[in-house]
Formats: C-alpha cells, sequence, structure tokens
C-alpha cells in the first residue's frame, strides 16, 4: 500500500533539478508533502518546473561549484520555507574520457563541479540542518563507477570515487557530533536522462528494454526518485553512511 505524505512539512534542496534525475526527484518530493527548493544554472528550465510544482516550490539559479551561490541558495531557502530537512546532491557533468585521452583541464573542470559542489553542498547542508531537532539527510548521488571504475570515464569515475568517500566521512562526522544528520551514496549504473542520452545518441530506449527487460541496465529517473525519496524519509532513519547501489546486479553479475 502506498504511503502518502512520506516527507510531509519537510523542505529539500535539489541541485540540478532543471532535468533528468534532479526534476524526478523533486517533483516525487513534492508529490510526497516537501516544499522543493529547485537549484540549477538552466534558468528556463528550472522556472518551468518551479511553475509546475506551485506554491511549494523555489528555483534558485546555482552553480554548485560556487561558494557564494552555496550562500546564496541556502538565504534563499530559509528566507523563503524557515528551514531545510533534506539535500540531494545530484548536479553533475559526465564528459567522456580514458585516463589517456583526459586533459588536466578537463579533470580539473569535473572535479570542481562533482566534487568540489558536493563538499560545499555538505558543508552548507549540515550547517544548515544541524540545528534542527529532527536532524536531516543528505542525498549524494554517486555512481557504480566508484565502485567498479568506468574506463571511459576516468574524471567522472574520480569524481563519484570522491563523493563516496566523502559521504563516509561525513556519515560518521555527523553521528559524532550528534548532529542527526545521515548521509548516504546511491550508486546508479545507467540512467536514461538527456546527460544519457547527449553521450549515446544512438542508444533506442526501445531496444534497451529500460523498466520492462530483466537484463536492462538503464534503469528511469524516477527508479532514482524512489531511493531518495526513502532516504530523504523518516523510514531509512537508521540507514547512515550507506552505498546503494542502483544497477540491477550490473556490478556484481560482471565481478
Amino acid at each position: 500500500m502506498k504511503q502518502e505524505g512520506r516527507v510531509k512539512g519537510k523542505v529539500a534542496l535539489v541541485t540540478g533539478a532543471a532535468s533528468g534525475v534532479g526534476r524526478a526527484d523533486a517533483l516525487l518530493l513534492a508529490a510526497e508533502g516537501a516544499r522543493v527548493v529547485l537549484s540549477d544554472v538552466n534558468e528556463e528550465a528550472g522556472q518551468a518546473l518551479a511553475r509546475e510544482i506551485g506554491d511549494a516550490a523555489l528555483f534558485v539559479r546555482h552553480d554548485i561549484a560556487s561558494e557564494e551561490d552555496w550562500r546564496s541558495v541556502m538565504a534563499a531557502a530559509l528566507d523563503r520555507f524557515g528551514r531545510l530537512d533534506v539535500l540531494v546532491n545530484n548536479a553533475a557533468i559526465c564528459p567522456l574520457g580514458s585516463i589517456e585521452e583526459t586533459s588536466l583541464e578537463c579533470w580539473r573542470q569535473v572535479m570542481r563541479v562533482n566534487a568540489d559542489g558536493y563538499f560545499l553542498g555538505c558543508r552548507y547542508g549540515v550547517a544548515a540542518m544541524k540545528g534542527n531537532e529532527a536532524g536531516g539527510a543528505i542525498v549524494m548521488m554517486s555512481s557504480v563507477a566508484a565502485l567498479g571504475g568506468l574506463p571511459m570515464m576516468c574524471a567522472y569515475t574520480g569524481s563519484k570515487g570522491a563523493v563516496t568517500a566523502l559521504t563516509r566521512s561525513v556519515a560518521v562526522h555527523c553521528k559524532e557530533q550528534g548532529h542527526r544528520i545521515r548521509c548516504n551514496s546511491i550508486h546508479p549504473d545507467g540512467i536514461w536522462t538527456p546527460m544519457t542520452q547527449a553521450l549515446v545518441p544512438d542508444l533506442d530506449p526501445v531496444a534497451l528494454g529500460i523498466g520492462t527487460d530483466p537484463m536492462a541496465r538503464m534503469c528511469n529517473p524516477e527508479d532514482v526518485a524512489n531511493l531518495v525519496l526513502f532516504l530523504a524519509s523518516d523510514a531509512s532513519r537508521f540507514i547512515n553512511g550507506a552505498e546503494l547501489r542502483i544497477d540491477n546486479a550490473q556490478l556484481i553479475s560482471s565481478l
């Protein structure tokens, strides 16, 4: 039986909310009772999503690698909704390139967004949530790349490894400090999003059997959003510092 309002009364900030997984996260969290702060560099799509959700949503333009932008988005969230209970660190970039093909410039660009951005999110997220009586939840979007390695995504793999290790550090720190803030990482394999479609434009979603073929490697954004919702809700109150794969056993089946 579906439980309605699983995050009712909570305020959630979702980075990269204008499309893909972030959009699915925001829509589901709002449908389950949360007020949502939508952040993205894509202002047009972000504003459109905020209008679609209605009064329970606020859009803020946000470069997650900018500390000043983190200050601004947190201030906007607290000014509009008065608190923050959930942070979904979701925004990321994913250029292709092996260790032999990836330039230092590309490496630094990916680390700036995917690693620095998540560090700043955790830093400001903990500061905003640690005074909450009920604490809060940080959900980190990592990847199976951080656990198994993807040779054609060298910089992305390195950045997601940093996200995974950071998750453990934040989880233990918050536990030892008594902040009641949980921090967990999600590790998808393929997700049928605009970012994935841009990387592999020749893939046919019908042929891939997304959502229907038991052998499928790719899931839909909503599959990830369901896990985000669980980790954001009180139903996962004793799950902390976990690495949760959402890959249809792809990682272990390739061992």
